[in-house]
């Protein structure tokens, strides 16, 4: 009878959804150091009388490489490492290989080290206007030997081997997964919404017009024998604040659906694509043997999906229509690399949003979880704006079995509204719980 109660127990225990929460995004400061004004040992004490079974946190390249090449510093990391094994809750990290600020809900300027910024101007991202994007090294970048021989796969993976050294023994028992960053945000796509520049529901703009990537448009235009088509982005593709009917580009029936659009978006996803399966090896490669498991984040870019262009999608590097699913390739390439899927918008309604931008969250989400399911890859999700609301739980408890039934979800963010406010925190203890009996 004892043996079998404990069969019971656990096999609840393997079907429980588990439930992490982020991290403040200043949680280590700009010189290394846990921050002191977080209160940090309460509130994780907190997050695990709540049954919640760890926390995410950004391990950010400008703080552990600031000081100079292969220089690194994770002292704040690893004793928040430590201190979450003393209180029993797992460490998920985040490579953060982007800068922090400017984007919603960044709270703190974190820029990607300084110098890896100043080998020039032409390692970013870059519009039609001629604006350079940040707070990501361009794709175009992941085999240009620009900083003393290396490349931008070099330095990403230089830095997530150095990462497993110093946290040694904790990789698989603390340090239980590594999320790889593959773009701003931590996302893989291309930054088409800059925030100093768009504003919702814009289309976005292409960001392919950095002199490399300009010149891999112009190689592929000439092998697929139409040369003039490698002479830069669409030129009907509007502005970042424009709607897709006011666009050659986007509108229903537009040049989007022609010959030449189809080779521009697949020369777009595909570079895209392949920067993800580069990404990755890197990380397979510095943490093989450690037992932790691999991820990557996919944005939840749900404006403009009801359309038939989806337009925001396109933009931002997703070649995903009415007509064509461009997450395939995404989660065929998590898979060849071992890594799950982590998406966002989970808790997002269509009914919430405005009904001018045909968005589709709902949709979308069971889009990816679709993908995900029929190539057979884990799959993990988040919140995609902080929301404290029992719709919003429910939201969150119905895709999570929606489809499939997820690994895991990450809940943003850790907040002293979260925890000191009794009826967030009673509401989100609930939600947990509930996603324990999933």
């Amino acid at each position: 009878m004892r043996s079998f109660l404990a069969f019971i127990a656990l096999l609840a225990i393997s079907s429980a959804i588990p439930v992490n929460v982020m991290m403040p995004l200043n949680t280590i400061q700009t010189d290394g150091s846990l921050n002191p004004n977080i209160n940090l040992q309460d509130k994780l004490q907190k997050l695990k009388s709540g049954g919640v079974n760890g926390v995410m946190l950004d391990v950010w390249w400008g703080i552990v490489e600031r000081n100079g090449p292969r220089q690194y510093d994770f002292s704040g990391y690893t004793m928040f490492a430590d201190m979450c094994s003393k209180i029993g809750l797992k460490v998920q990290v985040v490579m953060s290989f982007h800068q922090c600020g400017g984007n919603v809900g960044d709270d703190c300027n974190i820029p990607i080290p300084g110098w890896v910024r100043n080998v020039g101007s032409d390692i970013f991202y870059r519009d039609r206007e001629g604006h350079n994007d940040v707070e990501y090294l361009s794709l175009s970048m992941d085999h240009q030997q620009r900083w003393s021989g290396r490349t931008a796969l070099d330095m990403y993976h230089d830095m997530m081997a150095a990462f497993r050294q110093a946290m040694g023994s904790r990789m698989g028992s603390v340090v239980t997964e590594v999320q790889v960053g593959l773009g701003p945000c931590g996302e893989l796509r291309y930054p088409g919404y800059q925030l100093d520049r768009w504003s919702f529901p814009g289309v976005g703009e292409f960001q392919c017009y950095d002199p490399t990537m300009l010149n891999m448009l112009e190689s592929a235009a000439n092998n697929s024998g139409h040369a003039e088509w490698g002479h830069g982005g669409p030129g009907d593709a509007g502005s970042y604040n424009s709607k897709p009917g006011d666009t050659g580009f986007f509108r229903s029936g537009g040049s989007w659906s022609t010959p030449y659009g189809d080779f521009f978006l697949s020369w777009y996803s595909d570079a895209l694509v392949q920067h993800a399966s580069d990404v990755l090896a890197q990380a397979k490669s510095a943490f093989q043997g450690t037992g932790v498991k691999l991820a990557g984040k996919v944005a939840g870019i749900h404006w403009w999906f009801l359309s038939e262009s989806h337009a925001a999608e396109l933009t931002a590097g997703y070649y995903n229509t009415r007509s064509r699913s461009g997450y395939n390739k995404i989660v065929k390439a998590f898979k060849e690399a071992g890594a799950i899927i982590d998406f966002t918008c989970f808790e997002m309604r269509d009914t919430e949003q405005p009904s001018s931008a045909q968005c589709g969250p709902y949709e979308l989400v069971g889009q990816t979880l679709w993908e995900a399911k029929n190539v057979g890859i884990g799959y993990a999700a988040e919140n995609a704006l902080p929301r404290y609301d029992d719709t919003a739980y429910a939201t969150i408890l119905d895709n999570s079995v929606r489809q499939m039934k997820i690994d895991a979800f990450t809940y943003l963010r850790l907040t002293d509204d979260l925890i000191y406010n009794g009826d967030n925190w009673s509401r989100f203890a609930n939600f947990v719980g509930k996603m324990a009996a999933q």
